[in-house]
């Protein structure tokens, strides 16, 4: 209990340094031993501690050269996800799959009524494009996760908030892990899927507040219950 209430305190510790010496991210730490004599602690709870960060992406690592201040990617984030909803258990194994994605629909009904209020045409034009691609592909029978992928970042760039689309990232790749894993990212109505996108771009154009959110919330309606369909061995 005393070695993990050390790590803990050094590990803070190392983040404070970070924030009070304005490191940014591939900034070099001081070296294991001068964090020794900062810090007042032995090798072995530096050494403790700087694992622990590598593992929240907040230093690197780097054998044979020194540690680096890291990147504080979300993908701590994305890795927990992922195993908290593929261990789920419950009657319904679509469950946490089913949180993960009400929480995405709700920060995105958010999002889509702030862009709605000031997107411009040539943001819409390039949206169009890409549900036409959608469109095109669903025809020539092909799945096109990455156009998906592609209109829900391309629709909030105009909000210029970095933490956007790593966050639509993040929920973006547990879903085609854990999707992938049981089988729940096949889309038996492409069409369907490319007329909910071109119903949110109408939206939008009109200027409808209310309606993009509408169309956004029927769209994420869509996918929960392909999930479910799918978890029936239905479709």
């Amino acid at each position: 209990m005393r070695r993990m209430s050390t790590t803990s305190r050094v590990r803070r510790a190392v983040v404070q340094l970070i924030l009070d010496r304005g490191l940014s991210a591939g900034a070099p730490l001081p070296t294991e031993t001068e964090l020794m004599q900062v810090l007042g602690v032995s090798r072995n709870s530096v050494r403790e501690a700087l694992k622990a960060l590598q593992a929240l992406d907040i230093v690197e690592i780097r054998h044979g050269y020194g540690t680096y201040v890291g990147q504080a990617s979300l993908t701590p984030l994305v890795d927990g996800l992922t195993f908290r909803t593929l261990v789920a258990r419950s009657d319904d194994d679509t469950r946490a799959l089913r949180e993960l994605l009400q929480v995405r629909e709700v920060l995105e009904e958010g999002l889509v009524r702030r862009v709605a209020a000031g997107i411009g045409e040539a943001e819409l034009d390039r949206l169009d494009a890409v549900v036409g691609r959608m469109a095109a592909a669903g025809t020539a029978g092909e799945p096109f996760p990455e156009l998906d992928r592609e209109f829900h970042e391309l629709l909030y760039a105009s909000l210029d908030n970095a933490l956007v689309p790593q966050l639509l990232s993040a929920f973006w790749t547990v879903f085609r892990r854990v999707g992938g894993a049981r089988g729940w990212t096949e889309d038996p109505s492409p069409e369907i899927t490319v007329q909910r996108h071109r119903d949110i771009v109408g939206a939008l154009r009109e200027r409808d507040v209310e309606g993009a959110a509408r169309a956004m919330s029927v769209h994420f309606r869509g996918i929960e219950a392909r999930a479910r369909q799918a978890s029936r061995g239905v479709g």
